[in-house]
């Protein structure tokens, strides 16, 4: 290849002319039509003409030549119609070569010019020919509809990217503010985008609008869609990021609407014992609207006979029938600071199977005989039916502790069914829990609760003496069901033999090993059993539920899952579970920071919990969150150390938490 020929090459979706001022095989050194030098294989040229200019007539010059080139030769490509010449070389279904198809375009003194701007012109519209360098192929009438189905939708997108671009920035800037019918599409681009990201569908048009709009990040996408009404300022997005469903199916309201709130005992089970005799109360929080679990207790010579009875969900729920199929979407209830997503229809949580004070209500109700020492000398599980007789909070029983001796007793129990649990080995965390509330005008109140008040205390203790119970029982009975275990923690920072520091609790949780969850019993290390289930919300927890059908399968209420089936629930719940657990941390977190928005200056006391090479990891004490300090050469902190810091910066919906020591 000669110097001083003129060539062509196409980058970034653009034609180039350029003179050849250097040739080695394979590559070529170009001087283009812009004045700038490139290097490219000879191969990637798009058009070689027999047209040579001298190199010595001085750069100036050369460049205006090329341009004139590079102008007559687009002038030229304008004047070809190539659907025309389409429709006469179609019928043919050949490659047709460069030579020719020049002829058929300029018939008579066609030249280097000429070629090139039918290459130019089969470039700028693709949709009728496939081409090389030197040769065309006419695409088939099904392939050309395609093509121009594509570039109508091209187009399309263009100018969405164009309109949208303009109208995001005008809504930032306040000049739009207006939820307007003909943008609904362009603000669920720009949603999806912003919730999903790479992931969207839409991400690469969401990316190219927020460029055009001069945008450089995407939360203000978030910004954008407040202005315009379309989302409040505290917006769960989490909710469509995780694919929260808040609402419930047609058929499953429908099957509930059907169930009659009344319950008629000639059609429950004569299997059933009838205890709406037994004084039987509820211990929840002050709010709480869906009682799945009741405890009874008696005094017997001596001894004391002790009942948790839990809702039988399962009287009105069956495999696989709408409700069941709905809540195995869910998973579970989804609790946060400024909603409650049930995993049941309403009318089912908080009514029909819902453990309300006077009405009478199908359960599965665990008792045991036990001394107030602790030892245990009988158990059993039996289907029941009762009707509660107090509903009381937990301050209620913290109140009555003293004063109520079936309260005292149940306290003075659960005290030693915990010493005996620690004895096992059972690793007792004892870290406070912050409860956020917030208010229809978004203030947030926060407090603490004490999860050793002896409401709490003896509650959790019932829970687990039941689940430990029925779990012996499914096991007696060689029944697979959903049993929890837990291998022994990495290690054991302290004794149980006395109260262990925030510091202590804190880093022990980190040490546990992730509960292993099957349809055979395994030993649980965390809470000193030899065999664990979770059935005592039913309610709440599918995986409560389907180990309710278990036992209710033991006394032939309904026919069993079998181990397989069990694995394959387990799989399924896999998703839902993990979604809903990210939805109600991330929640309750930006909730949480919403508060410490307004602690901004606030000296708080602080933990250090580790030293990383340039910060530490410290825990505020007062909010249970970790939060980075940043490291400086006139102080070492170890952890365990107390500190004190000001908050400086919070940011609850960029999960941004800044802190400077004080």
């Amino acid at each position: 290849m000669e110097h001083g020929i003129i060539v062509e090459y196409i980058d970034q979706q653009r034609i180039f002319c350029a003179v050849v001022v250097e040739y080695k095989d394979p590559r070529v050194r170009l001087l283009n039509e812009n004045n700038g030098e490139v290097n490219q294989k000879a191969s990637r040229l798009s058009h070689i003409s027999r047209m040579r200019l001298k190199l010595n007539g001085g750069r100036d010059k050369l460049i205006a030549t090329i341009k004139e080139t590079a102008v007559r030769r687009k002038s030229l490509s304008e004047m070809i119609d190539i659907r025309e010449l389409w429709e006469v070389l179609s019928p043919m279904g050949e490659w047709v070569d460069l030579a020719t198809m020049t002829a058929l375009c300029f018939p008579n003194n066609a030249n280097g010019d000429h070629e090139a701007a039918v290459i130019r012109a089969c470039f700028e519209n693709r949709i009728y020919f496939k081409f090389n360098q030197d040769s065309f192929f006419p695409h088939s009438e099904q392939e050309v509809e395609k093509n121009i189905n594509r570039e109508k939708e091209k187009e399309r997108r263009n100018q969405l990217i164009e309109k949208g671009g303009d109208w995001l920035k005008n809504v930032l800037q306040g000049i739009e503010t207006d939820l307007a019918e003909d943008k609904a599409s362009l603000i669920e681009i720009l949603k999806s985008y912003y919730l999903l990201g790479k992931e969207s569908p839409h991400s690469a048009e969401g990316r190219a609008i927020i460029s055009k709009a001069g945008v450089d990040s995407a939360e203000k996408i978030f910004d954008a869609m407040v202005k315009i009404g379309a989302w409040d300022p505290n917006h769960n997005i989490d909710l469509r990021r995780y694919e929260i469903p808040t609402t419930f199916t047609d058929a499953a309201l429908k099957q509930a609407e059907a169930i009659p709130e009344e319950v008629d005992l000639n059609y429950l089970s004569p299997k059933r014992k009838n205890l709406t005799s037994l004084p039987v109360m509820t211990i929840d929080g002050p709010g709480t609207l869906d009682f799945d679990d009741a405890i009874s207790i008696e005094a017997e010579d001596g001894y004391y006979r002790i009942g948790v009875h839990i809702a039988d969900v399962c009287e009105y729920v069956a495999k696989g029938d709408a409700i069941d199929q709905e809540v195995l979407g869910r998973g579970t209830s989804i609790y946060m600071p400024d909603m409650k997503i049930p995993m049941m229809p309403p009318k089912l949580s908080e009514n029909i199977c819902s453990l309300k004070v006077g009405e009478i209500r199908p359960a599965i109700s665990t008792f045991f005989k036990i001394s107030r020492f602790a030892e245990l000398f009988e158990f059993e599980v039996v289907p029941s039916i009762i009707k509660v007789g107090q509903q009381l909070t937990y301050n209620d029983v913290d109140l009555m502790v003293d004063t109520d001796e079936s309260i005292w007793a149940l306290n003075e129990i659960a005290c030693n069914l915990r010493r005996k649990r620690l004895s096992n080995g059972a690793v007792q965390i004892t870290i406070p829990e912050t409860s956020l509330r917030v208010f229809d005008n978004g203030d947030v109140s926060l407090r603490k609760l004490d999860r050793e008040s002896p409401g709490r205390m003896f509650v959790s203790e019932m829970m687990i003496m039941a689940n430990w119970l029925m779990a012996r029982f499914l096991a007696d009975n060689k029944m697979p069901a959903i049993f929890r275990g837990q291998p022994e923690p990495k290690a054991r920072l302290y004794s149980q033999k006395k109260e262990a520091t925030l510091f202590q609790n804190w880093m022990q949780r980190r040490m546990l090993n992730r509960v292993i969850i099957s349809p055979h019993p395994e030993s649980h290390s965390g809470l000193g059993l030899d065999k664990y289930v979770t059935a005592t919300s039913p309610i709440r927890k599918y995986f409560d539920l389907v180990t309710q059908r278990q036992i209710r399968a033991c006394f032939d209420l309904e026919q069993p899952y079998s181990a397989d089936e069990i694995e394959k629930i387990l799989q399924l719940l896999k998703p839902p579970l993990m979604n809903a657990g990210q939805v109600q941390m991330r929640r309750n977190r930006y909730w949480l920071f919403k508060y410490l928005e307004k602690q901004v200056g606030a000296k708080e006391e602080a933990i250090v919990l580790n030293k990383l090479r340039d910060k530490y990891i410290i825990l505020l004490t007062n909010y249970l969150v970790e939060c980075k300090l940043r490291s400086s050469g006139h102080w070492n902190l170890k952890p365990q150390d107390l500190v004190q810091v000001t908050i400086t910066h919070v940011d609850a919906r960029r999960d941004a938490l800044n802190v400077d020591l004080s």
